[in-house]
């Protein structure tokens, strides 16, 4: 797999036409969304590489490192508004974080004993959560618009749940 990977960059690379693209997010967008590979950011709201600034990891939560990463985009990457993106058919939602380690074998349940999994057992209240963690955020440059959104996998619509703040 890793031999085929490397293989296809080379040939990414000597045609490689994003040379120059400056750093700061052209469109002014961030998105926190889930790692899940049904989800195409780009493609989903007609952007281009250059236009936003990307964080995904497992449920699109608010972590800290989430958080870290969009405070530092809008601080130093013009991003001045940020969408929380979860999904329908999410691993993470209608469960718990005990339930996803007793689904877990042995020893990975036991190395993640104690680790908060952020499961989503009410995902509109995960998601409300998520909002509220940015929305709160002080070291949040002011004026940073904030929203939730949730993009469904079946059809790939995306549906504002929590719109900005007025």
């Amino acid at each position: 797999m890793f031999d085929n990977l490397l293989a296809a960059n080379r040939r990414y690379a000597a045609g490689f036409m994003y040379k120059g693209v400056p750093a700061k997010a052209a469109a002014g967008f961030g998105l926190i969304t889930c790692m899940d590979t049904r989800i195409e950011p780009l493609a989903a709201f007609g952007l281009v590489v250059g236009d936003s600034k990307i964080v995904r990891n497992a449920g699109g939560r608010v972590t800290s490192d989430a958080m870290r990463s969009m405070v530092l985009a809008a601080s130093f990457l013009g991003v001045t508004g940020i969408a929380v993106m979860h999904h329908t058919g999410c691993a993470l939602a209608g469960t718990t974080d005990e339930e996803l380690l007793a689904s877990l074998p042995e020893p990975q349940r036991r190395h993640l004993t104690g680790v908060h999994l952020l499961a989503m057992p009410d995902p509109d209240a995960a998601l409300a959560e998520d909002v509220a963690k940015l929305r709160s955020c002080a070291a949040m440059p002011a004026g940073v618009q904030v929203e939730g959104w949730r993009y469904d996998v079946d059809t790939g619509a995306v549906d504002r749940l929590i719109p900005a703040a007025s």
